[in-house]
Formats: C-alpha cells, structure tokens, sequence
C-alpha cells in the first residue's frame, strides 16, 4: 500500500483550534512579539482568605517575560516568566473570586486575557489556632527527566484541611486541594537532585510541620514514555465519498492542563490541536479529514504540550488503511 502524505485541516471551534490561533507575532520583524492569551488555568482555595492560581508556561519560543494576575479588573501579581503559579492572598472568606492571567513579551507588549476562572473560598474558622497534623508517609518516584510524582498520607484537622502545600527546599511551589493526596511535579531539570516536603493547611491559615523529606533524582535521559499519550488508537471511517481518521488517547499525568498536541501524520508535522475550552476529563478523541482514495495507509502518532512548555514523548505510532 502506497503512503500519501495528507495535510491536515483543523477549523477553529468550540472544542478544538489550530494552532495559528494561539501564538502570534507583530509586523516588526518579532522584536514586538504579543503572546498568546495563557492557557490551562486553573485556580483553588488555599485558605479562606487565599487562592492558589496556576497556568501553562508559554514555549520558550513566545518569549515570555512575565505573567500579570488579575482578580477580576484589577491587577494583584506579577511573576517571572519562568514561574506558573502564584498565591493570591488577603481575600475574603465565602467569597466568589474570578481570575484571568496575561502574558507579556520581551517587548512589554501583554497578551489577550485568558479564559476566567473561578474559586470560592471558604467560611473563616473562628478562633481556630490549631495546625493541621504533619502529612505521613511522604514518598515519590521520578517520571520523565523533568518530572516526579510525590504522594503522602492524608493530614488531621479539627476543621478539615484546605489544601496542600509543596515546597523545593524552602520554596513553595505547588498546591493542591486539601482532598489530594499526590502531586506530579513538572519543569525539573535532568540528571538533578531534589528535596521536597508537603505541609498541610487549614481555612484559617495553619499550616503543619512538614512531612518527612522525599529526596529524588530525575534521571539524565529518558525516552518519553512517562511523558506520552497512552492507550493511542488509530482507526478510519467513510463518510460520503472521504474518509477520516478517528485518533483516541489517554493524556499524560501532569500537575495542571494539557491543552495543545502535535500530530505527525507519515512521519511529517502534521498539525497541532489548540482545546478552545478547558479539555474534557478522561479519554480525549479527534477526527479528520484524510482524503477520498481508499486502499491508502498512514502512520500517526501524537504528543502532548506540558504544563511547562515542554513537549512530552511521542504515544505508540499506528498504522491504518482507508476503506481496509
């Protein structure tokens, strides 16, 4: 069977975008780059006066400086673009909150706003002075060269514990909700050594002793499979007089979204799918048009952009025929 090499197609939609709608350059040569809006955000109650925001690092290519944190019209946090997450503190018990984030280039020129979400803090505790027990049974494995996977035993409050917090060394870098009991940490370097520790944290602000450090090592090469889109398959259907491709995967375990994928359809970038919206949980699934000819075979496969920017491993490669 002949191998026809196919472009791929993408319209823009509620589901899915092609890439060319995300990042963009301005008409002076790229020095005055404007980013695309952030993606993958997420936010959640860290406390009943603090909120815990996280988004997807821009590739390295956007030329990101820094990110702006908005609540509502107004501007609370500014970080470093190598940083992609930030608690928003000072804020009010049992309150709605609606956040957005904006990227800013090279140049200071800011990007769209991205899509709002939104975090309820919860009731303040009176007079509640009591921390949280110290998370037991801290542990970890490393899962790619650049990421790790820790867990630990869940905490005692006398009010419930809110959220929990881990630190690298004395640094805070990542939250979760206060019902988790594990964290993939990302945007770790090869071949390093690492240190962290879980505190929990209660509505009023208590914070825990910290659990027993988890020492790691991300290992200094790798092949991606911990990275990858798992369970890929690959099959055709007719429709009319063309046939389509029908992809259908499991995304990689992360610590925040995955909105963008890259396709390459016999052994060619094909395309990348940009989620419009906040991606659908579980098995994700995506059809396009390959042409009208049966009795033609292609190959594909898929990875995924991770939260920090990077692309993870390729899934398995499949072959299908069309009309076979």
């Amino acid at each position: 069977m002949r191998r026809v090499p196919v472009p791929l197609t993408l319209v823009c939609g509620s589901l899915l975008l092609v890439a060319s709608c995300g990042w963009s350059r301005a008409d002076d040569g790229g020095e005055g780059r404007v980013p695309g809006a952030p993606a993958g955000v997420t936010a959640a109650a860290g406390s009943a006066t603090s909120v815990h925001v996280m988004w997807n690092a821009a590739p390295e290519s956007a030329g990101v400086r820094s990110y702006e944190v908005s609540r509502g019209s107004t501007k609370v946090a500014e970080v470093p673009g190598s940083q992609h997450m930030v608690d928003v503190t000072r804020l009010r018990p049992s309150t709605m909150y609606v956040f957005t984030v904006r990227a800013r280039g090279a140049a200071g020129r800011l990007s769209p706003p991205s899509r709002a979400v939104r975090a309820r803090t919860p009731a303040a505790t009176a007079e509640d002075r009591s921390a949280p027990t110290r998370p037991t049974s801290a542990g970890g494995r490393a899962v790619s060269t650049r990421a790790v996977q820790l867990t630990w035993g869940a905490s005692r409050d006398d009010r419930g514990v809110a959220s929990y917090d881990v630190y690298q060394g004395d640094v805070k870098i990542h939250s979760v909700g206060g019902n988790q009991t594990a964290a993939v940490v990302t945007g770790l370097r090869p071949g390093s050594r690492y240190v962290f520790t879980v505190r929990a944290r209660d509505a009023a602000d208590n914070l825990s002793p910290a659990g027993a450090p988890v020492r790691l090592t991300t290992p200094g090469s790798d092949d991606g499979r911990n990275t990858a889109p798992t369970g890929f398959t690959a099959a055709t259907h007719r429709s009319g007089k063309a046939y389509y491709l029908d992809l259908a995967w499991d995304p990689p375990r992360t610590d925040g979204v995955i909105t963008e994928y890259q396709i390459q359809l016999d052994g060619a970038a094909a395309s990348s799918l940009v989620w419009g919206g906040t991606p659908p949980r579980g098995r994700a699934r995506h059809s396009f048009y390959v042409g009208t000819a049966a009795g033609e075979e292609h190959r594909v496969r898929l990875r995924a952009r991770l939260p920090d920017g990077t692309w993870g491993g390729w899934s398995a490669r499949r072959s299908v025929t069309t009309g076979g």
